[in-house]
């Protein structure tokens, strides 16, 4: 059966971590899966995905981030998340058009329909059937600033918006929202039972 799975939430949270354990998990229940990622996820995303996080590039205006984004999201779409989803595979992805609303969006200040509007064209109205929300405490989303990219200092300002974009998301039928200030194997297990009781995959 093919499931479209997102995991999203600010900066430190533990997207991957999780996402990596979901990933064996089901690998070892011989389930097809792929993992990938937003910005990425093929070789033109990947490409766009270093333009837009190299610090080489701090004047980039927060239209045209939005557009990279959405660019590389319409490439990876197409290319490689419902090609894998018609061959009825599952699709775990670190993050999609919810990361642009809150970053482009509330992040930048930027018109939140424009945001809608784009991401719409570039994934052709796909959706998601499962969104996991990831939410941590604030103080543990300190961030490393050495090998840190040109979103992640962005500053506090911005990081601080986008936390609170995703801690007030109005509920929908497709997010589940997890404490990600639990133990990783209890986040785990958190994310695996909605899997097992809404995915059907047990």
């Amino acid at each position: 059966m093919s499931l479209f799975v997102t995991f999203e939430g600010a900066d430190g949270v533990g997207k991957s971590t999780i996402a990596n354990l979901i990933y064996e998990e089901l690998l070892k229940r011989n389930i097809e899966v792929i993992k990938t990622r937003e910005p990425g996820g093929t070789r033109i995303s990947e490409a766009i995905r270093d333009i837009i996080l190299n610090n080489s590039y701090r004047e980039m205006d927060y239209r045209c981030e939005a557009l990279l984004y959405a660019a590389s999201r319409a490439q990876h779409v197409e290319e490689k998340i419902k090609p894998a989803l018609k061959s009825g595979k599952v699709v775990l992805c670190e993050r999609f058009v919810l990361s642009s609303l809150a970053y482009q969006g509330i992040g930048r200040n930027q018109n939140l329909d424009h945001i809608k509007a784009i991401n719409e064209y570039a994934t052709m109205g796909l959706e998601p059937d499962i969104v996991f929300i990831f939410l941590n405490k604030e103080e543990t989303l300190a961030r490393k600033l050495e090998n840190a990219d040109r979103l992640e200092r962005a500053g506090d300002d911005f990081h601080n918006k986008v936390r609170d974009f995703y801690k007030n998301l109005q509920k929908k039928d497709n997010y589940y929202f997890i404490d990600a200030w639990q133990s990783i194997d209890k986040v785990f297990s958190d994310t695996l039972e909605v899997l097992d009781n809404v995915g059907g995959l047990k």
